[in-house]
């Protein structure tokens, strides 16, 4: 009975401000108490994307802030991603400010990643129908009339098929460097009596991504420039069955780190674009 009247005492005779104290000095030392750089950086961009759903914006700068949102991922990969990438690779095991390794940190970008894309497939979906209410439509490749399919042939022949450069991908030939940022196109090929081939077509820059359709005058439709190259795809490769197509993106680390002695300039930037093929990220 003494023992537990003394316990109950020692219990009673602690200093409050002791106990506060020592709370918050392991909250001020917890990794609870920060949130992670780079997953504040994509609720930032999830807030500019949720811009391209708010109605009290003209329908067109709606479209400007999901073009907004998507350049910003754009950077974010090529700049904090492929700095985790880059430390992953180096085994750094080095804890963030919350605690987390990079490897860590990469899982749960990734799924922060694929849910913002995600959300930007939808907002896309969403601003498409309602440009088209106001008569601007993006067509595809199976419902282009016939007069649109004539004059496209027409516009591909005059400003499209002269800037593309059909690439091989084969044994005989190693694979071709890829922009970074670049839209490409993924093909697979049969001739006949030969196995499948695989070909890369490179969609160029110097052109408009989308090209006007000649239509009714009321209405403004508009065909992606891969979908242009798509419908007249026959023309690049004669004689060859198109089994499936594709198209992707490479997104490549921004950070060329350069010695100020090097010898041989020429090599480290080949070295350097060595390196860069590896460690791309296909979006």
């Amino acid at each position: 009975m003494a023992a537990k009247t003394a316990t109950r005492r020692a219990v009673d005779t602690q200093d409050p401000a002791q106990d506060s104290g020592a709370k918050v000095s392991a909250l001020r030392h917890s990794a609870d108490r920060f949130i992670n750089r780079e997953l504040s950086w994509l609720f930032f961009n999830k807030r500019v994307l949720e811009e391209a759903d708010n109605r009290n914006h003209p329908l067109l700068e709606r479209l400007r802030f999901l073009s907004i949102s998507g350049n910003n991922l754009d950077e974010f990969l090529m700049v904090r991603v492929a700095g985790l990438v880059a430390q992953q690779r180096a085994g750094v095991e080095a804890l963030s400010t919350d605690g987390l390794t990079p490897g860590e940190q990469l899982a749960r970008i990734n799924e922060a990643v694929a849910e913002l894309q995600a959300e930007q497939q939808m907002q896309l979906a969403g601003l498409r129908e309602e440009l088209a209410t106001e008569g601007i439509e993006i067509a595809e490749r199976d419902n282009l009339t016939v007069d649109e399919t004539d004059a496209l042939d027409q516009t591909f022949l005059k400003h499209v098929f002269p800037v593309l450069t059909p690439l091989a991908i084969d044994p005989a030939h190693p694979f071709p460097f890829i922009p970074n940022l670049s839209l490409s196109l993924a093909l697979q090929l049969k001739e006949p009596g030969r196995e499948m081939r695989v070909a890369l077509v490179r969609i160029p820059a110097q052109v408009e991504r989308f090209i006007r359709l000649e239509g009714e005058p009321d209405k403004a439709r508009f065909i992606a420039l891969g979908n242009a190259i798509r419908v007249n795809i026959h023309r690049l490769f004669p004689g060859h069955e198109i089994l499936a197509t594709g198209s992707f993106r490479v997104i490549r680390d921004s950070d060329l780190e350069i010695e100020e002695e090097a010898e041989d300039l020429v090599r480290t930037f080949e070295s350097a674009l060595k390196r860069r093929r590896r460690g791309s990220v296909v979006r």
